[in-house]
């Protein structure tokens, strides 16, 4: 297995949050009572569907940005590909230091999420099945072009989500465990980055699709094993193959993994919109499914939720909410 990526420090992480909170203030975490009722215990949501493109992702990008910026080193141009979150959070970053910005999605990606990319003064490519195949692409292009490529995966980007998390270990200190849903595992690795840097007890539980198992069988493997996509509803888990560097930190970091089928992720969309009035995007839902799926075991300890994003189609979304 790679050696693990050198997480950020306390230090690094309230340099990224300062570089933030420059863009909007930082999100809410609530205690909800239905939820709570659901899992039989104290339960927290983390609401990163609050941000101004509607996802955790964009914490990532202000920090890469800056960090780029304080080396001197703004390129003309960022090539990088997405299923849509990371693709908005480079657009709304590129736009603010003036670079231009070219994103590769997959062919039948979700057309609303972009439209936002587009709105954002993205130049949106379409190629490949999957995501993997779209970040093929994009190295690709980077190198024709002599663009800087932004993987998915990056140590600034992980900096700039672990301010979320920073947020909420702090706001709720008695935290005993966060599940938090792995697409190519910002997100998880962030979460386990400001854990340590805190020297928080929360134990992290990974999420992972049953329709794109990568992480899961990787972690099992001790190293990176390609695995097929069929995901439909949680694009935003939906990767072909797992990061090695992420890979590393996951399998020090993680409590365990569970892996939520698509029909235990639009349940759980349905339970957060009934329960908190709140959208939440398949890859949102997961925490909550994950956490549904082991109730009998959270009996007493205060959980806590990530909702990482509420980029869904409405007609996605009305189709979810219709279904019983």
């Amino acid at each position: 297995m790679s050696s693990a990526l050198h997480l950020p420090t306390l230090p690094e992480i309230e340099a990224a949050a300062a570089v933030v909170y420059r863009a909007f203030a930082p999100t809410p975490q609530y205690r909800w009572a239905l939820l709570s009722e659901r899992l039989g215990t104290d339960c927290w949501v983390k609401h990163e569907n609050h941000t101004p493109v509607g996802a955790f992702k964009i914490r990532g990008g202000l920090a890469f940005f800056d960090a780029l910026a304080q080396r001197g080193a703004l390129p003309r141009e960022v090539i990088s590909a997405t299923r849509g979150n990371h693709g908005q959070s480079m657009g709304w970053a590129a736009r603010a230091h003036g670079v231009r910005c070219t994103i590769v999605v997959p062919r039948g990606n979700s057309p609303e999420k972009n439209a936002a990319m587009r709105a954002l003064g993205v130049v949106l490519v379409e190629h490949g099945d999957d995501f993997t195949a779209a970040a093929d692409h994009a190295r690709r292009l980077a190198q024709e072009r002599g663009a800087l490529r932004v993987p998915s995966f990056d140590r600034d980007l992980v900096r700039g989500v672990a301010t979320y998390w920073l947020e909420f270990l702090r706001a709720v200190p008695r935290l005993d465990v966060a599940y938090v849903p792995i697409g190519l595992g910002s997100g998880a690795c962030a979460a386990i980055a400001a854990k340590r840097a805190l020297g928080h007890a929360a134990r992290i539980v990974g999420v992972v699709s049953r329709h794109a198992p990568t992480y899961a069988l990787s972690l099992a493997a001790g190293r990176v094993v390609e695995a097929p996509v069929t995901a439909q509803l949680a694009d935003g888990m939906a990767v072909r193959r797992a990061d090695a560097q992420a890979l590393a930190v996951l399998a020090q970091g993680l409590d365990h993994v569970v892996q939520v089928d698509d029909a235990q992720v639009a349940a759980a969309m349905r339970a957060l919109h009934t329960d908190t009035h709140n959208t939440a995007e398949g890859a949102g839902a997961a925490a909550l499914a994950a956490a549904v799926q082991e109730r009998d075991r959270l009996a007493g300890q205060c959980v806590g939720l990530a909702l990482t994003g509420a980029n869904v189609d409405a007609g996605v979304l009305a189709q979810v909410l219709q279904a019983v």
